[in-house]
């Protein structure tokens, strides 16, 4: 099964509340067998070129496991943040190939 990143972001701005923490709670665990790295937080950020729309910010990734990026894309539409005016990108991953000499 391949791996697929959610890159989360936060709308510029925002304090989370227990409420909030609570809902992320619930939805990294209603992900069970799929959620294969919880990721981390982002804690200091820039950003150069073109990195999305204006008012959000990037706040951190999980990695999940899913059939494809429909299966993928159905459990990120569970996430927190469209419900705070965020957002969550999904990508799948794919290994880098080794450079040749």
């Amino acid at each position: 099964m391949p791996d697929f990143m959610f890159v989360y972001r936060n709308p510029a701005g925002y304090t989370p509340t227990p409420e909030t923490r609570a809902a992320w709670t619930a939805w990294f665990d209603g992900m069970g067998q799929h959620l294969a790295d919880l990721g981390k937080l982002v804690t200091a950020r820039t950003a150069l070129g073109n990195c999305g729309p204006d008012g959000t910010e990037l706040v951190g990734y999980s990695v999940i496991r899913a059939e494809d990026l429909e299966a993928a894309t159905a459990i990120a539409k569970g996430c927190p943040n469209l419900e705070l005016g965020g957002g969550i990108e999904v990508g799948q991953l794919t290994e880098i190939p080794a450079p040749t000499a």
